[in-house]
């Protein structure tokens, strides 16, 4: 029986003396599949423990009550291998399903082993545990398990909230977090090997206080003014389209870096309605332009009061004049 279990199955082989384990591969279709067997005492296959992968039980999926009667009735370990190996083929060629399956849980799990890398040294936790204390737990929304993902809140001069999202890398801090923020302009990190959450968290803020004065404005005009589009403009969002009366409405696109100058604007609706805005507009550029200068001189942010009034009695709105008419 040796020779011929040798032959049959030559990488499944005795685990000791006694040859009641054996432990090894079984080949079915060209492929090697991981199995162990262990035998009682007098070798009975009927009292046989018969262990396997996880790819070879994806095939045996609907054959364990056969392959319970193979071990029942096999005299011994190479006639229950032979009919083993004919269920396996037989599964498998029947419907081609159990292979499908196993081969698509196989390139699932590879990308999986290839999206989790293996998990950083324990000085990782403890330097992040660290920094985090350091930089307050009241500032932490969420932390996953691997602690790869990171939320950390702020609120700007405004008392607008924000959240910052860390996503950790193994090398950290050698190698610089992936930074994703709500901002209507890129979020640049400055980062060096000596840099931790503290740092980012500082320039964090510092880019809030950039943008409280856009933040400002928008805010402005989503209280005081009929928005139509978008519904629920995020922090990033520039643009606004608002309601002027008439089936008309106009579409503005703010600068994130100077909210208070004039936006690139234009109007939407029919010639009658739109035509007669567009003159006033013109007519009362310079009015914006006068005051925005002295806003500026005297660092009074007056930029949301000129755009409700342009919004309401438009004569003043913007350098660049762009129609878009409707029929009737």
């Amino acid at each position: 029986m040796e020779a011929s279990l040798l032959r049959q199955c030559p990488l499944l082989l005795p685990q000791n003396r006694a040859k009641t384990v054996y432990e090894g591969f079984i080949s079915v279709q060209g492929r090697d599949f991981h199995l162990r067997i262990e035998l009682p005492e007098d070798l009975q296959m009927k009292n046989a423990r018969l262990l396997c992968s996880w790819q070879l039980k994806t095939i045996l999926n609907g054959y364990h009550q056969i392959v319970q009667q193979r071990m029942q009735h096999s005299p011994d370990l190479m006639s229950f291998l032979m009919e083993l190996k004919m269920v396996l083929e037989t599964g498998s060629d029947s419907t081609g399903i159990s292979m499908k399956v196993m081969d698509t849980l196989e390139v699932a799990l590879k990308k999986k082993q290839e999206l989790c890398p293996p998990p950083p040294p324990p000085q990782f936790y403890s330097s992040l545990v660290e920094e985090i204390g350091i930089l307050g737990w009241d500032k932490l929304v969420f932390v996953d398990t691997c602690l790869s993902t990171i939320k950390l809140k702020a609120e700007d001069a405004s008392g607008r909230k924000h959240l910052l999202t860390l996503k950790l890398k193994a090398k950290y801090p050698a190698e610089s977090p992936d930074c994703f923020v709500d901002f209507p302009v890129p979020f640049s990190v400055s980062w060096t090997p000596q840099s931790s959450l503290i740092s980012i968290y500082g320039q964090f803020l510092a880019a809030l206080e950039s943008l409280k004065a856009f933040w400002d404005v928008m805010d402005e005009i989503d209280e005081k003014t009929w928005v139509l589009e978008p519904e629920k403009p995020t922090r990033s969002a520039t643009a606004r389209r608002i309601a002027l009366g008439n089936n008309a409405s106009i579409h503005i696109e703010v600068d994130p870096k100077h909210p208070t100058m004039l936006p690139e604007s234009c109007f939407l609706g029919a010639d009658h309605v739109v035509k007669p805005l567009g003159i006033k507009l013109s007519r009362n550029i310079h009015l914006w332009i006068f005051l925005w200068i002295v806003a500026f001189v005297i660092h009074i942010n007056l930029m949301v009061p000129f755009l409700i009034k342009c919004v309401i009695i438009p004569n003043v709105h913007s350098l660049s004049i762009k129609y878009a008419y409707m029929s009737g």
